[in-house]
């Protein structure tokens, strides 16, 4: 809805009140299937990672630092797809694609928190992999319990501060002229698109902040691998080396996928946006992403697959 304002000049002009999510598809059989599509994928997310945080509460086995890290990401994932992933569903079906500018700034804000919040988690589980291999003497010492807290805290308050940001810088300014936002969620760059204000300083700012928690997060992530390599390289048996190269397996893989996701997604020239390119990649970091991981972490873990077997012979036979 577009609202007329009459200005204390005696000008009117227009404010918008609620946006138009244009989503990925107009025609009604895709849009159906979709539908179908997404909501299984939703429902994989959900169970998935929640399924991840309630094995590694109940099994005292898992009451491990990388568990407590790998549970954090999970209810992240889990949150994050859950911010955008209701709206677009409710969108595909509904007549009415239509979303309040409060309600827009909310997902905005808490796609963005925890979006940022996993960038410092993959962060800090390199680091927890690099402690564990490079000095598993001292590894009890130096991710204690009191530490590995610390660090999951101040991963959710860098990303939530960063989000803090990227929404006041985006919802500060002027939207006038037209309320349809040619995405499926409240998304930077087709909200800067409709605004009427100057968006130059809010491209700047914004830039540099990802660029900051981006390139920061893939150098930590980089400086921990390279020295689990040098430690994995300097192991004396071929069989402790394959036993550390797997540890670290799952955490690479889900890295390299959401990382390399995110470069190609924000840190690129302006004028290289493509929109509908830029709604098919989004689909893939906000929908598809949060359902891998768990999957990725618990394939090939053969701890989580032995717990998985003692919790269903406990509880359900």
């Amino acid at each position: 809805m577009i609202k007329h304002v009459k200005e204390d000049r005696g000008r009117n002009h227009t404010e918008v009140t609620e946006f138009i999510l244009l989503g990925l598809s107009d025609n009604p059989d895709l849009q159906a299937v979709l539908f179908a599509l997404f909501l299984s994928i939703y429902a994989a997310t959900m169970v998935g990672n929640l399924g991840m945080v309630v094995l590694i509460k109940l099994d005292p086995c898992l009451h491990t630092p990388m568990y407590f890290f790998l549970s954090s990401l999970s209810f992240v994932d889990a949150s994050y797809s859950s911010s955008v992933t209701p709206k677009m569903l409710v969108n595909l079906m509904a007549e009415s694609k239509a979303i309040s500018f409060s309600g827009c700034a909310a997902q905005f804000y808490f796609f963005g928190s925890f979006l940022g919040t996993e960038c410092f988690l993959l962060a800090m589980m390199a680091y927890d992999r690099y402690a564990a291999i490079w000095s598993p003497l001292l590894y009890p010492v130096t991710m204690s319990e009191r530490i590995c807290f610390m660090l999951v805290a101040t991963s959710f308050l860098a990303g939530f501060g960063n989000a803090a940001v990227h929404t006041g810088m985006t919802f500060r300014l002027s939207f006038c002229s037209s309320n349809r936002v040619n995405h499926f969620y409240c998304d930077t760059p087709p909200l800067l698109k409709l605004s009427c204000s100057d968006t130059h300083i809010n491209g700047i700012v914004i830039m540099a902040f990802s660029s900051f928690t981006v390139i920061s997060c893939v150098m930590i992530v980089l400086i921990s691998y390279l020295c689990i390599l040098i430690a994995i390289l300097r192991m004396p048996s071929t069989e402790g080396r394959h036993k550390a190269f797997s540890t670290c397996a799952s955490h690479l893989t889900a890295v390299t996928i959401f990382f390399g996701t995110i470069l190609f997604m924000y840190l690129r020239p302006t004028s290289s946006y493509s929109m509908e390119q830029d709604k098919v990649v989004s689909v893939f970091y906000t929908v598809v992403i949060p359902m891998l991981n768990p999957f990725i972490y618990s394939l090939k873990n053969k701890d989580v697959k032995e717990a998985l077997k003692k919790v269903l012979k406990k509880y359900l036979f």
